[in-house]
């Protein structure tokens, strides 16, 4: 194999990630064994596990929380999680974390894509936090994140205590060494790595970006359909978990652990990634949002975005999401007499939005991929004077919409921006502009 040793290390990561196997169903109780007779029959804690393993439950929800709500998985893995030296704290880099001290803002704002990192920055140290509401310390609340990325993670691991990680790739494949085995995810999909879940990034390509919501509340689920029926929106189906794969690796591995705001940092003697078997419901995912069955109307207007939804954290409201996570993928459009793209809207709701691939079909120009907007709780909003104008004056005939790939993160608070994120020189300034000159068109 000829290259560098990175392009090496890629070309190897993006083999084994093409020949992945998964078993699929969102919020399934899955099991696996890397190993045959590595699981248990019968029970969840023999007085001796097979094959001299140790058994061991990861709890994503409180013990007693409904059956239907219930989140746990058994693992069977080579050390227990307890064999490691103290955690010490650790430069939390571009990463930031609520309470956001900082005052939320009722402009609208945008970014053009972060600058490209300083070379040998991995997924961790390329984490950069645009904003986001609530208190980790409650459990209660987001964050948005970036990454940019062109160095696989090695003898390095994450873990986040404080939320559950919903990973959208833009730009360059992941390969995630997880503790229930191994995802691909490419720009398209999204990854979901559940609250206390140990995970490895290795890139595929020479770089990797694209966005990251932090969800301190509870567990993302499915949405329900209510009217719509038993089908529609995202299949469960579709979400793909991993089978087991495990490491047996006894050198030093620097673990990084996201706690309560901050990072720390321990050198275990091992590789945490040791799970030979596991079983239960509290797992990663990935989906392929292509596969996003998208339903809209085929007589006039069209619905709210909420129609959009793929996956929602519930609040303690009923209808009012701690964060949604919305797509608008590929579609069809045919509403008769009706101005197409996206309308012009206040909303309670706070919108974080970024670009996949292409473009978006309400702003003509300055919504870019790896970009990102934020339009907080009732700040005005909708398509540019340019499209506007062309959507007002267009044929309404049949029109695909299949050149972009855009997403939101809906959340029900205002998101406050960090100072990094009010202060970089990617800040777009000038981008009320794109609404100017929507002229008066009023006759009595």
């Amino acid at each position: 194999m000829s290259g560098t040793a990175s392009e090496q290390a890629s070309a190897a990561a993006r083999k084994t990630a093409e020949g992945l196997s998964y078993s699929s169903g969102f919020g399934n109780e899955h099991s696996s064994e890397a190993v045959p007779g590595a699981l248990p029959t019968g029970r969840n804690s023999p007085q001796r596990a097979p094959l001299g393993l140790y058994a061991e439950q990861l709890s994503g929800t409180a013990f007693t929380e409904p059956r239907a709500h219930n989140r746990r998985s058994w693992l069977y893995r080579i050390r227990p999680s307890a064999a490691h030296p103290p955690f010490v704290r650790t430069d939390n880099g571009g990463l930031r974390s609520a309470p956001f001290t900082e005052v939320p803002d009722p402009n609208r704002l945008r970014w053009s894509p972060l600058p490209e990192p300083a070379e040998g920055t991995d997924f961790v140290a390329g984490l950069w936090t645009v904003g986001g509401n609530g208190d980790v310390a409650q459990r209660a609340g987001m964050a948005v994140h970036l990454y940019s990325a062109n160095a696989s993670m090695e003898d390095r691991v994450f873990s986040d205590a404080d939320g559950e990680l919903l990973i959208v790739p833009e730009r360059g494949g992941l390969l995630l060494r997880t503790e229930f085995g191994l995802l691909h995810a490419e720009p398209g999909h999204i990854a979901l790595i559940p609250r206390g879940v140990r995970f490895r990034v290795e890139l595929l390509d020479a770089s990797a970006r694209g966005y990251v919501c932090e969800n301190y509340g509870q567990p993302f689920v499915l949405p329900d359909l209510g009217p719509i029926g038993a089908n529609g929106l995202a299949n469960a189906r579709d979400f793909l978990a991993p089978t087991a794969a495990y490491e047996d690796r006894e050198t030093p591995v620097e673990v990084i652990n996201k706690f309560c705001g901050n990072l720390w940092r321990a050198t275990y003697d091992h590789s945490p990634l040791d799970v030979v078997a596991w079983h239960g419901n509290h797992l990663p995912y990935v989906y392929d949002l292509r596969r996003f069955n998208v339903l809209g109307s085929i007589s006039y207007d069209h619905p709210d975005p909420s129609i959009f939804t793929v996956l929602t954290s519930p609040s303690d409201t009923p209808g009012l999401a701690g964060v949604d996570f919305v797509v608008f993928a590929p579609r069809w459009l045919v509403g008769e007499n009706t101005f197409r793209p996206p309308y012009f809207h206040r909303n309670v709701m706070s919108e974080y939005m970024g670009l996949i691939e292409g473009a978006y079909d309400a702003k003509a120009e300055g919504f870019v991929p790896g970009g990102g907007s934020l339009h907080n709780m009732m700040s005005a909003h909708g398509p540019d004077r340019e499209t506007f104008e062309r959507a007002s004056a267009a044929e309404l005939k049949p029109q695909k919409i299949d050149d972009g790939l855009a997403f939101m993160f809906e959340t029900r608070w205002p998101v406050a921006a960090t100072a990094q994120a009010m202060e970089a020189d990617h800040l777009q300034g000038g981008y009320d502009d794109v609404w100017q000159g929507l002229e008066r068109h009023f006759s009595s």
